[in-house]
């Protein structure tokens, strides 16, 4: 009996030895054990999973992994400017954003976030005028870029409105998948 549980033991283990070093896409944890470079997980995926987790200073180094794999297009310059919003860099964010923009000036999702930066700036109408040009890039399909352009506009319109202490206007950004964020704030 001894030897038929030592047996089965010895079993699982092996078993759980061959199932080590394949990335499981349903398991969030990394994988043990040695893993192929044609398994790795792209750079920008997991950005955007450690920016949805809050952890954006692993998501910026995530991005400049993914940078050296992909190079420096408008899709993980805009990730990168991004994850220096979050940190609280604005003005590196907005001279990142800029430079995605120049890359690829009809990557709407850029535009989008280059906006978001210029909100947190206080630069309303700037950040207005980035938002029509997202707008116009992504022919009014995305609702978080129209959303972010009627924001600016509503917040423009009431320049002289005085919001109660109490009141919390803060913006935040919101990932949606392809490096586009979304701002969002408390109803005026």
């Amino acid at each position: 009996m001894k030897c038929k549980a030592a047996l089965l033991v010895a079993f699982i283990g092996l078993a759980a030895c061959e199932q080590q070093g394949r990335i499981d896409p349903d398991n969030p944890f990394a994988p043990s054990g040695p893993v192929r470079v044609d398994e790795a997980v792209d750079g920008l995926v997991v950005g955007h999973r450690l920016m949805a987790a809050g952890e954006y200073e692993l998501a910026l180094k995530a991005y400049y992994r993914a940078a050296q794999d992909r190079g420096l297009n408008a899709d993980v310059l805009s990730a990168i400017g991004s994850a220096n919003l979050r940190l609280g860099r604005l003005r590196q964010a907005e001279t990142v954003l800029r430079q995605a923009i120049d890359e690829d000036e009809t990557f709407a999702p850029a535009w989008n976030n280059l906006g978001v930066t210029l909100m947190e700036q206080g630069r309303t109408a700037e950040a207005r005028n980035v938002f029509r040009n997202a707008f116009a890039l992504d022919s009014g399909n995305s609702e978080e870029i129209r959303d972010n352009l009627s924001s600016a506009i509503a917040k423009l319109e009431k320049p002289a409105y005085d919001a109660p202490a109490d009141n919390n206007n803060d913006f935040q950004l919101v990932r949606r998948g392809n490096g586009r964020f979304l701002l969002l704030s408390t109803p005026l």
